[in-house]
């Protein structure tokens, strides 16, 4: 791993999301910014992937659960080579490929069209499950917000997946703590999320969201892990990396202006 490099491109990561966010007008900077460096890790240094290839049959297989952090994704996927880095301009525009929400028959490397909260990591337990029906050895990665654990059907596909042990299915949480309406505490408590998911049946591992090597060995330890999927419940900041964002709820859904898409830049330069 090489930390410096990575850290590099998360950062170049989170001016395209600014930017592209800036130029749609509307948007979700906050969400898309703090999983930023959980996609760098897994997209730059751990998936078994060939951008120039997307639908190479022995990829690892990532689903966005929270698809309203499409930024984050786009942005991943033109910075690894899937498609040109100036077709992120065309983000929720009319007749371009990058929609709100992440849309599998339209853009590369894009294997689940997702958006309504608690679906992906179902279907992410499905592609899992396949895969161990096949006796492939392709793994399988969702990133979901811990606002999304409120939905019901989240917990549904978590026992799915600890029942079948799907030791090829790693679950990460962007725990932010932060949605469009506030505090996750405040909305609707889903802590203890550690203590949960162990009860649940999975490998449970806490971490820094932020800190590239800590990723890569939480990634590391659950492909190691068998017998059991891995959650692992990464501790991010909502806007990381842009100083008024930063623990704001507000900017959850809301684009910035020119100005302050312009001092999101210098932050990140």
């Amino acid at each position: 791993m090489d930390t410096a490099k990575l850290q590099a491109t998360a950062k170049q990561l989170r001016r395209e999301i600014i930017k592209m966010i800036t130029a749609a007008g509307s948007g979700h900077p906050g969400g898309s910014l703090s999983a930023a460096d959980i996609l760098t890790v897994l997209y730059f240094d751990k998936m078994n992937i060939k951008p120039e290839q997307p639908d190479w049959p022995g990829r690892d297989y990532f689903v966005l659960s929270k698809g309203h952090a499409a930024p984050a994704l786009y942005g991943t996927l033109a910075l690894r080579g899937y498609f040109p880095v100036e077709e992120l301009a065309g983000l929720r525009k009319l007749h371009t490929r990058l929609q709100g929400h992440p849309v599998s028959t339209k853009v590369p490397g894009v294997d689940v069209s997702t958006g309504s909260l608690g679906q992906g990591v179902s279907v992410a337990c499905g592609l899992a499950k396949g895969l161990k029906i096949d006796k492939l050895p392709n793994r399988v990665y969702t990133v979901l917000g811990d606002g999304e654990c409120q939905e019901g059907q989240v917990w549904e596909a978590l026992m799915f997946a600890a029942h079948y042990q799907l030791d090829n299915l790693c679950v990460i949480i962007d725990h932010n703590r932060l949605q469009i309406d506030g505090q996750v505490a405040d909305v609707m408590n889903v802590e203890p999320l550690d203590k949960k998911l162990d009860a649940f049946g999975f490998n449970v591992l806490l971490i820094n969201g932020h800190d590239m090597e800590a990723i890569g060995r939480a990634l590391d330890s659950a492909a190691a892990c068998k017998g059991r999927p891995t959650a692992i419940i990464a501790n991010t900041v909502k806007g990381k990396g842009v100083s008024f964002m930063e623990n704001q709820a507000g900017w959850h859904g809301t684009a910035p202006k020119a100005a302050e898409a312009e001092q999101a830049l210098q932050e990140l330069s």
